[in-house]
């Protein structure tokens, strides 16, 4: 096999909560920003969206392809996974880009936004949020047993085709 015919590693892997889509992304983005505008904040049930465009020619979704769709305009459809309702997607019909969700990236930290549109729609106490009080996700389950709660997400990385989350079995508490 030549060169030519090797398959592509991906730059980017990602999916969404449940696992039953995944994709790849076999170049780094053109641009990644976030979207105050209030479509973008409907479709992410957030404060605002992250997107990495990406240009379809790099992309192929690897696992459950296509995704659900959701024409959120007459410009655009938003793709999601139908099993779970992770919104994965923004896209033009037949464009030359898909921009993706960074959130469900596999590793989002690589992938920070450089801009921001749709800033009318941005909620004032956005300018706020780095000073709150916080603490780590460990901290505040404290009061809880962690060892007891099960998580049915998928991993962060691609899995075999027939992953299934963990299930509590009828002989556990």
């Amino acid at each position: 096999m030549s060169n030519a015919d090797a398959p592509r590693a991906p730059r980017h892997t990602g999916g969404c909560q449940c696992g039953a889509v995944r994709f790849a992304v076999y170049a780094d983005p053109i641009k990644i920003g976030i979207c105050h505008c209030r479509m973008c904040q409907k479709a992410v049930a957030g404060p605002f969206a992250v997107l990495a465009e990406v240009p379809v020619a790099q992309f192929a979704w690897t696992r459950g392809a296509p995704p659900a769709s959701f024409q959120s305009s007459t410009r655009a459809a938003r793709d999601f996974c139908a099993a779970c309702g992770t919104p994965l997607s923004y896209r033009h019909h037949g464009g030359p880009i898909i921009e993706l969700l960074t959130g469900a990236f596999d590793h989002p930290a690589r992938l920070p936004p450089s801009y921001a549109v749709g800033t009318e729609s941005m909620l004032t106490w956005l300018a706020d949020v780095a000073r709150l009080p916080g603490k780590t996700t460990s901290a505040n389950l404290a009061s809880q047993p962690t060892a007891d709660i099960i998580s049915f997400q998928h991993p962060d990385y691609d899995t075999n085709p027939d992953w299934q989350p963990p299930r509590p079995t009828a002989s556990d508490p």
